[in-house]
């Protein structure tokens, strides 16, 4: 079993651990149609099912693999770029507020991780970065109805 299967069979069983301590939360009452282990139960109940896709393709796909020969080299100056704008993120995020923040965000690691090359590229980093941040803004604030940061 290759790295693949080892994290798929690492997560499968982390997130049936997981779904199996929520079964002891509080089932939803008359007030509150949605008890408070809804929405674990189904994150970790599709965590599990693709931790399990994992394991499944990295065992059956191992006999088809031909022989691996050396890849790219690792680049760590990328990690510590995405790191530092992950920093600068969470940094930023109390004062500029969350939908220009994240724009922000958005659009910047886009650019780091593959840089456009034409107006395309670039219309395709807005976009992105647009759908995004009104997609995760209307699924927290409104429908999970999750304060998220204001900024000044």
């Amino acid at each position: 079993m290759g790295r693949d299967g080892i994290a798929g069979l690492v997560c499968l069983a982390t997130s049936l651990g997981l779904f199996a301590a929520t079964i002891g939360l509080p089932e939803a009452s008359l007030l509150v149609p949605v008890g408070p282990g809804f929405y674990p139960r189904i994150v970790l109940g599709i965590t599990a099912i693709l931790s399990a896709i994992l394991v499944v393709t990295d065992v059956i796909g191992r006999a088809n693999r031909p022989v691996k020969t050396a890849g790219a080299p690792a680049n760590y100056r990328l990690v510590l770029i995405t790191f530092a704008i992950i920093g600068v993120y969470v940094a930023l995020l109390p004062s500029l507020g969350f939908r220009i923040a994240t724009f922000a965000f958005v659009s910047v690691l886009q650019v780091a991780l593959e840089p456009p090359r034409n107006r395309n590229s670039w219309l395709r980093v807005v976009i992105v970065a647009l759908v995004t941040t009104l997609v995760t803004y209307l699924v927290f604030e409104r429908y999970l109805s999750v304060l998220l940061p204001r900024g000044r």
